[in-house]
């Protein structure tokens, strides 16, 4: 059993906790992702590694409360335990020494951001980053990019805090300005990512994203987090979750994003007595 060292609440619908996980917090690196159960009739929920701790033995989850499942998981306090925490799972993000990387983190995306960024400060790159919410209270982790970015750029929707506009509001910006980047990492919802690679493909800057399609397993088996990369299926449990943003079919994932729409807002009341 894994026992929660920690939960945080972040704002009114996301939440933080640290996992008492050893064989994960030892093995774990930026990039990768666990699986979890809350009990054991439990749904698994992907999550990506948002920080790790190896001298405690911890992993950091960050979640956003949408459905049942997570609905579940936040009744869960300090002192209680998971079910199942398996991981890591998914390929390590391959981290170049560049001059100059930029972050851009929507919504949660801040979360499995943070480790890359903070592996390339580690490694001596200069790295920026842009944190975008829909208003002040849901831009996450501002303190923890200040002390690795040299610069933190905020964008909200009302403009309640930083740029009013979107992330990529702020980065079209700053190329404009001639600011140069070796790369661009964006982490967030899909039409997020697919709008800042629309954003640097003209200036043929390499874009990296982690992709979040529907997934069971975590290790290839059943198929469902298939992407076409470059005309090619990958399955973002095992190629993944990091791709080269420019060779993603961004249209093809929103289509398969929206595929159980209606299933996601049918409430069920059936109880596992009844199943």
């Amino acid at each position: 059993m894994y026992k929660i060292i920690k939960k945080e609440k972040l704002n009114d619908v996301v939440e933080l906790m640290e996992i008492k996980a050893p064989h994960v917090s030892r093995k774990c690196l930026a990039g990768q992702f666990i699986i979890l159960r809350v009990s054991e009739d439990g749904e698994r929920i992907p999550l990506t590694i948002a920080d790790f701790d190896r001298e405690k033995e911890t992993v950091t989850i960050i979640y956003q409360i949408v459905g049942y499942s997570t609905a579940q998981l936040a009744k869960l306090n300090e002192g209680d335990e998971l079910q199942d925490f398996a991981g890591p799972l998914g390929v390590p993000t391959v981290l170049s020494k560049h001059q100059h990387v930029i972050g851009v983190a929507g919504g949660v995306g801040a979360a499995p951001l943070y480790p890359q960024l903070k592996a390339l400060h580690d490694m001596g790159v200069k790295v920026d980053v842009i944190i975008g919410g829909r208003s002040k209270e849901y831009i996450l982790w501002k303190e923890k990019f200040e002390p690795i970015c040299e610069h933190v750029y905020i964008a909200t929707d009302d403009g309640t805090m930083g740029t009013k506009g979107f992330v990529t509001t702020v980065l079209q910006d700053l190329l404009d300005k001639k600011e140069t980047f070796d790369e661009v990492i964006a982490i967030g919802p899909v039409p997020m990512m697919k709008a800042v690679v629309n954003v640097t493909r003209p200036y043929q800057i390499k874009t990296s994203v982690s992709l979040n399609p529907i997934m069971i397993d975590g290790t290839g088996m059943c198929g469902c987090c298939r992407v076409s990369v470059d005309g090619k299926i990958k399955f973002a449990c095992v190629d993944g979750p990091d791709f080269d943003g420019m060779l993603v079919d961004f249209d093809e994932l929103i289509n398969r994003q929206r595929m159980f729409k209606s299933e996601e807002q049918h409430i069920c009341h059936l109880t596992m007595e009844d199943r």
